[in-house]
């Protein structure tokens, strides 16, 4: 008689790292136009999200109420149970500094300034490091995206795919809980898109962090762990497309 099957425990769920509640954003007029309307939604650390949909239907609108760039008209936005949406514009610009990262479909780079400089730009902003920590850590960022040997290059010289490999390292340097990608590979050929999709599930997978990307490519969903949809301004599903990495892959 063979023995039975074991019974494997289910993957705890994590808590999330951001919570949106009944999330609303309308611009005045007659009739009102209303960008996002009622979002519910839960992002969870260790996974890269995808929001997807057509063209107009709010998915950068969504993307930047999560990333407190814009007030809601109505609903919550809980980080840590805090309801980040109540809270003054000072106390959301520092919550923002510390906890959030960005990565857009332009780079926007300083072009006076070398890659390292770029990336020093947001420590120098928080002010919890010296000037040789923060020397340090973007040496480190660089490093990580695999671009250490390009730190003395101002952008006007380094590729496309190397100049939103800086943004994603400046991005990284403040150590965010959240890192926000709106279509950041847009401007890129398919080499460099995948190049970036690997870092953002490397943040996700190995490093533990919340990632969300808006994406109009349906390849990239496609590898996100989680994909939300959108429509008219609406998020209608919510699918969990691979199971969760365990804990000793994070």
């Amino acid at each position: 008689m063979s023995a039975p099957e074991p019974v494997l425990p289910e993957p705890v769920r994590p808590e999330p790292v951001l919570i949106a509640r009944h999330l609303t954003r309308s611009l005045p007029g007659d009739p009102p136009a209303t960008l996002v309307a009622d979002a519910d939604l839960a992002i969870l650390p260790g996974r890269f999200t995808a929001i997807v949909g057509p063209s107009g239907c709010g998915k950068s609108s969504l993307l930047y109420l999560l990333g407190l760039i814009d007030r809601p008209t109505s609903g919550q936005l809980l980080l840590d149970g805090r309801d980040l949406a109540q809270m003054s514009g000072d106390d959301r610009a520092r919550i923002r500094l510390e906890h959030f990262g960005f990565v857009f479909q332009f780079h926007f780079l300083l072009p006076e300034f070398t890659a390292l400089e770029n990336v020093m730009l947001p420590l120098r902003r928080l002010g919890r490091l010296s000037q040789a920590q923060a020397r340090e850590r973007a040496m480190q960022m660089l490093a990580d995206v695999g671009l250490g040997d390009k730190w003395m290059k101002p952008p006007d010289r380094l590729s496309g795919g190397e100049r939103q490999r800086v943004a994603i390292a400046r991005a990284l340097a403040n150590n965010p809980r959240l890192v926000l990608g709106d279509e950041p590979t847009g401007n890129l050929d398919s080499v460099n898109s995948a190049r970036v999709v690997d870092l953002f599930r490397d943040l996700a997978h190995k490093q533990g962090r919340a990632v969300v990307c808006v994406t109009h490519d349906m390849g990239i969903a496609d590898l996100a762990d989680i994909r939300v949809t959108m429509l008219d301004g609406r998020v209608v599903e919510v699918r969990e497309q691979h199971p969760a990495p365990s804990a000793g892959t994070q």
